[in-house]
């Protein structure tokens, strides 16, 4: 299966998760049950916007930081992540991400599923 990127839908969230600004959401593959995720976009994050604090309960999400820099703020406390991090947040773990510099923050976030 190949999907181009004329068929990503891109969309723009507002206060997404609760946080503030807007967010840009670039959907890589749909949610489907063949694909076997229920996340798999692009996220590009400008100055001042975030994604507020949420919980993943029965999953996993992942963070493939591309550019730029951001604040990750989990459990125990905040950490600064850059291009090349990797985040992994689950098991009834919450978590939030901003940015505070000039430069988008640019990641991939994944969600899989087992089936």
């Amino acid at each position: 299966m190949i999907i181009e990127k004329k068929d990503m839908k891109i969309e723009d969230v507002v206060n997404m998760r609760g946080g503030a600004g807007t967010v840009i959401k670039e959907t890589i593959a749909p949610a489907e049950p063949s694909v076997h995720m229920r996340l798999f976009a692009k996220f590009t994050i400008r100055k001042g916007c975030s994604i507020g604090e949420h919980t993943h309960t029965a999953e996993v999400e992942y963070y493939y930081i591309l550019s730029g820099e951001g604040i990750l703020t989990e459990a125990d406390g905040e950490k600064v992540v850059k291009a090349g991090d990797v985040v992994i947040t689950g098991w009834g773990n919450s978590h939030a991400i901003r940015n505070e510099k000039d430069e988008d923050l640019v990641f991939v976030a994944v969600i899989p599923t087992e089936k």
